[in-house]
């Protein structure tokens, strides 16, 4: 699948990140990754990205992240693309680029490199520096340390033609206009803020019509049936699905830092398909929490 093949699948449909499955030990599950990918594949999600940050990419170590994109990867040949996610520092995140595209990944999320502040020249060279070691289409992550402008982003499309998208995680609408008016069709657009429905319709409108869900992870069909009412402008259903499940999951996870994969791994063992307990530095639901949350994904019935 070349760059261009990769931008016009990502241009449409719903994305989505599945959870990375750990055992009792906390060591990568492979049997239980298989099981969850062969479960979400046919729900027809375009395209599921492994390792991403719902799949606590910055918890795994090397060889597990080579574990987790290979097994993606072969489990889903024939149904669902599979991108990788990768970052870190740009030695790091080159690697790890490199080894996705040796495993047959089909495009790759460049997420924001490490804690280290940096001058936009800087995290501008860093993604071209990623960009040009592999052939694979990329797609940038604007998000905390990485707040890439227009003009920036303009540059790294003449650099890098195999920068073919760019997904938004700051909910900062001045720039995610200038962004899409600038660079046109030339990307493709996605919404990234953590539980993206809340935001769907409003970016919809401003011309970013695809998302990623985590709670593709646990209740695929809601999620499915709330994309397609997003996509026919259907308000009365979107409303009603935000006011029955999503405003009351957000009151959960937003009760601690980090329970937007906490929350997303709780829901995937409510629904039996457990990916196990986070790793540290993330911190599990309390049983009350999920009990809560037990509770509204049995409202939005069989999935």
């Amino acid at each position: 699948m070349n760059p261009q093949e990769l931008k016009s699948i990502l241009s449409s449909g719903l994305l989505s990140f599945p959870v990375t499955d750990f055992n009792a030990q906390g060591d990568f599950h492979r049997e239980g990754y298989i099981k969850r990918l062969e479960w979400l594949a046919p729900y027809g999600a375009s395209a599921l990205f492994a390792a991403g940050g719902t799949g606590e990419f910055f918890s795994l170590a090397a060889s597990e992240y080579s574990q987790v994109i290979k097994t993606a990867v072969d489990t889903c040949a024939t149904s669902v693309p599979i991108l990788a996610g990768v970052g870190g520092s740009t030695r790091q995140a080159i690697e790890y680029a490199q080894e996705a595209e040796r495993l047959g990944a089909k495009g790759l999320l460049l997420l924001p490199h490490y804690l280290t502040e940096a001058s936009q020249d800087g995290v501008a060279a860093h993604v071209e520096a990623v960009c040009k070691s592999v052939k694979l289409g990329v797609i940038v992550y604007n998000r905390n340390v990485c707040r890439l402008t227009a003009p920036l982003l303009e540059r790294l499309a003449e650099r890098c033609p195999n920068l073919i998208g760019y997904k938004d995680g700051l909910g900062d609408i001045e720039l995610m206009v200038s962004i899409r008016r600038r660079l046109g069709d030339r990307f493709s657009y996605l919404g990234g803020l953590p539980t993206a429905e809340v935001y769907a319709a409003a970016y919809k409108a401003l011309g970013v019509p695809v998302y990623s869900s985590a709670v593709f992870n646990f209740i695929p069909k809601t999620a499915m049936d709330f994309y397609h009412a997003v996509a026919r402008e259907d308000h009365a259903t979107v409303g009603k699905i935000i006011d029955d499940f999503f405003l009351p999951y957000l009151d959960i996870r937003n009760r601690k830092a980090g329970y937007a994969v906490s929350i997303v791994k709780a829901g995937a063992t409510i629904s039996g398909y457990s990916a196990g307990p986070v790793r540290t530095p993330l911190t599990d639901l309390l049983p009350e929490e999920y009990e809560a949350l037990a509770a509204l994904i049995d409202k939005q019935g069989p999935q």
